[in-house]
Parts: structure tokens; C-alpha cells; sequence
């Protein structure tokens, strides 16, 4: 069953190196490899994790940029076919393309066309995980929604732009970052993570350091969402999480990705999954 076939999956990522110009580390063979080994409804629920990057890579294409991020599911030829003719994506973000590419069509009527694009696609997105059969996906997305939500909302309040231009969704917690004027908008007592955010974006002047502290508040929750997760879909994508931002990091700063790959490393360790 699944357990045998993630420990053994396991067991042959333990062989991956991090060096310096990052061969042997290769976090899209990881996500295939792990692809090969689960169900056809766990791989969907992937996929949908991977799909944050297909939206990343659509808002730049139809901004007119040609970074990609090879992360998404798909290629940038695709990203480009599917600007003009939408047709791989799950159908909430095609819906969201058809409407921005025809303003008077039918499905403008279920999309605010008036909000930005990326603001628009980003929601459409949030709500798919939302109701995502996998409860880490579920949680994580609402986790990464508000963490972006708040970091934006930050930054905003100190270059004196409007909140609710820069929030994705809603609830109570995006009413509570548009209408508090308190520094912490209120949130101190719902978000654990808050303090370390507030830090991070509001006193840290070096971006890479700031980016990295950001990243570790993402790390840490996808390990505290999965506790008791043991081999399951839920385990794999918090992996999956981490993969990724081994995989960012490798890039941007050689020495911390070696850093975030060594734990990584150490939470496959057997003896902490054979429970």
C-alpha cells in the first residue's frame, strides 16, 4: 500500500546532494518520482499544490514577463496556449482566463473583471483548495492566503496604499487587516506567527534575510499541520512544501539551502516515520 511505497520513495531521496551549483537536486524529479506512487485522486490533490505556480507563471505572461517558474505543471508553451485557449487548468482558473479574455462573455458573470488579474485568479485559486480532499491542502492553503494576505497588508499600510487593493478573499481575517489601524490589525491573539511576520516584513531592511525568515514561518507550519500524519497524502504534500523551498533556496542562497536540505533530510529520517 502506500506506506510501503512512500518509504521507499523515501528512502531513495535520502540519496539526493545539495552543492554549491546544485546538481544531483532536482525538485521537479521529486515531484514526478512521488507521482508514480500514489493514487490517481492523490496526485490530483499535487498537482492542485503545484498549480500556485502555474498561476505565478500565468500573471507574468499576461504581464508581458518571461520569467517561469519551473515548478508549475505546466510548461511555458503551455502557459502561453492556455492564455489564448484555456483548457488544462482546473476549471475555476479557466474560468477566471475566459472572463478576463472577454469581458461581455458568459463567464465574466461569475468573476469580478473589474478586480486585477492576479487578484482575481489567486481567489479563484484559494477556493479550490478550499475544498481540496486532502485537510492539509485545505489548511495550508488558508494558512498561505492569510500569510500573503497580512505580509501584503504590511507593506502597504508603510508605502500608504488601501489595504483591501492588495488582499486576496475574504473573512474575517482580511475585514480585520482592511478596517484595524492597530500595528498588529488586531491579530495578535489568532495567528501564532504574527510577531515573527511583523518582524520579518515591518524591521527587516536586507530582502533576502527577510524573504528567508518568511520562509521559515512557512516550513515550521507545514510540519505542525501534519503532526500526526504519518506516509499519507497529507505528509506528502507538506514534503512536498519543504522540497520547494529547499528548491528556492538552493538557488538564491547556496549555504541556506544546504541548511534547509539537511533538515529535510533529517525529518526523512526512518526511525521518525515508522511509527
Amino acid at each position: 500500500m502506500f506506506a510501503s511505497n512512500y518509504y521507499t520513495l523515501v528512502a531513495g531521496l535520502r540519496e539526493y546532494q545539495l552543492d554549491a551549483d546544485h546538481k544531483g537536486f532536482d525538485p521537479q524529479a521529486i515531484r514526478d518520482e512521488v507521482l508514480e506512487h500514489i493514487s490517481g485522486a492523490d496526485a490530483k490533490q499535487v498537482k492542485l499544490l503545484y498549480a500556485y505556480y502555474d498561476c505565478e507563471n500565468l500573471c507574468a505572461r499576461r504581464a508581458g514577463r518571461s520569467v517561469h517558474n519551473a515548478l508549475g505543471n505546466l510548461t511555458a508553451e503551455q502557459i502561453g496556449e492556455e492564455l489564448q485557449r484555456p483548457s488544462l487548468l482546473p476549471e475555476a482558473l479557466q474560468r477566471v482566463l475566459r472572463a478576463f479574455a472577454d469581458p461581455e462573455g458568459e463567464d465574466a458573470d461569475q468573476v469580478a473583471t473589474n478586480d486585477r488579474f492576479e487578484k482575481a485568479l489567486f481567489e479563484a485559486y484559494y477556493a479550490l483548495c478550499a475544498k481540496a480532499g486532502s485537510h492539509f491542502l485545505r489548511q495550508w492553503g488558508e494558512f498561505d492566503r492569510t500569510l500573503r494576505n497580512v505580509s501584503a497588508a504590511i507593506t502597504a499600510r508603510q508605502l500608504g496604499r488601501s489595504i483591501d487593493e492588495v488582499t486576496v478573499g475574504a473573512g474575517e481575517v482580511v475585514e480585520q487587516l482592511e478596517r484595524s489601524s492597530a500595528a498588529d490589525f488586531g491579530l495578535r491573539g489568532e495567528l501564532s506567527w504574527l510577531d515573527q511576520l511583523i518582524a520579518a516584513v515591518g524591521d527587516e531592511t536586507n530582502l533576502v534575510e527577510k524573504e528567508h525568515k518568511i520562509d521559515l514561518i512557512r516550513w515550521n507550519e507545514s510540519v505542525e499541520l501534519t503532526a500526526f500524519d504519518y506516509f499519507n497524502i497529507n505528509a506528502v504534500l507538506a514534503y512536498l512544501v519543504r522540497v520547494n523551498i529547499v528548491a528556492r533556496w538552493s538557488m538564491l542562497d547556496p549555504e541556506r539551502g544546504r541548511e534547509l536540505f539537511a533538515q529535510l533530510m533529517q525529518s526523512l529520517d526512518g526511525k521518525d516515520l515508522i511509527k
